[in-house]
């Protein structure tokens, strides 16, 4: 399978701060690559070191097979969005759609662009300004802008980021539309691990710069390394009858309320029957993910840090 990006050993040093650390990873042709960490892990910082908008400190960064260079030809066939699209709000989206494509040397047809604001839902507003446009909207228009020139790769900062929950949905079926349907490979930046889970095939999760997992979606976020608890009227009552049983090696914490043991998905039904046969009183069972209890205090202890 081509590799459409790889980075090898990425640093980039602000005076005494060290946005990115030794960081590597590749993304792989077809792939919705979930590059994703709480805020201010070093994924914007990256992003702008694959687009050349700064420089790395050290490191390389290859795309198609070719090394990133002074001769930036490679970059005409990526598509981007890095935060928030910018347009000229008193001109209509087709207007400014056709502005951008003025900047490409093959000169973007008529026809090119209003299959792109088709495809990304704004036919029947082409004509109206963009100043009129909700949030999701202009994502949509800066999404259909990024599409102009056929890019192989679109790299997405945060798409999602401000929207409501219909607008993270269009979002969401669009990124997949591009895969599934037209071939791209896109990277995709988030702070949001849920979102990852739904469209994305490969991720990887960075904090403080530095990588701290990388993999298959599936295989990270698979059913059998969870963290069951459980909500119970005598906690300690049902804690005896676990301790007593197979399930002794697996609490790793309990309460006079709740308990927690490691597990998979199949040990439910199990862990249920038991406690109904003892006649325990259960408020509830549910359950999470290692890696998303992982995720969740690496973006706790950053936001606790930024406070202090």
């Amino acid at each position: 399978m081509q590799e459409i990006i790889s980075v090898n050993q990425l640093n980039k040093t602000f005076h005494q701060h060290h946005a990115v650390k030794n960081l590597s990873f590749s993304v792989m042709k077809g792939d919705v690559y979930g590059f994703l960490g709480p805020n201010g892990a070093g994924k914007s910082t990256t992003i702008r070191m694959l687009l050349s908008l700064i420089k790395p400190t050290s490191g390389t960064i290859t795309f198609f097979g070719n090394k990133l260079d002074k001769n930036k030809k490679y970059l005409r066939h990526i598509g981007c969005i890095i935060e928030k699209p910018d347009f000229y709000l008193y001109l209509s989206a087709k207007k400014n759609l056709e502005i951008f494509g003025n900047m490409f040397s093959n000169n973007i047809s008529s026809k090119r662009i209003m299959e792109m604001i088709e495809l990304v839902g704004l036919n029947g507003r082409e004509h109206d300004k963009v100043k009129t446009y909700s949030h999701g909207m202009k994502q949509r228009l800066g999404i259909a802008q990024s599409l102009l020139h056929d890019p192989e790769l679109i790299i997405l900062d945060e798409p999602t980021t401000g929207l409501d929950p219909q607008g993270i949905i269009d979002i969401r079926n669009l990124i997949l539309t591009l895969k599934n349907d037209f071939n791209k490979t896109i990277f995709l930046s988030s702070h949001i691990l849920h979102e990852i889970e739904l469209i994305a095939n490969r991720m990887i999760i960075l904090n403080k710069g530095e990588k701290v997992i990388e993999g298959d979606v599936k295989e990270l976020l698979g059913h059998n390394d969870l963290i069951i608890e459980i909500e119970l009227a005598d906690a300690q009552s049902a804690l005896q009858i676990f301790t007593a049983g197979k399930f002794e090696n697996q609490i790793i914490h309990s309460n006079t309320s709740l308990i927690q043991m490691k597990g998979s998905k199949n040990d439910i039904p199990a862990i249920s029957k038991l406690l109904s046969e003892n006649k325990q009183e259960v408020f509830s069972i549910t359950y999470k993910r290692t890696l998303e209890e992982m995720f969740l205090k690496l973006t706790q202890q950053h936001a606790a840090a930024d406070k202090n």
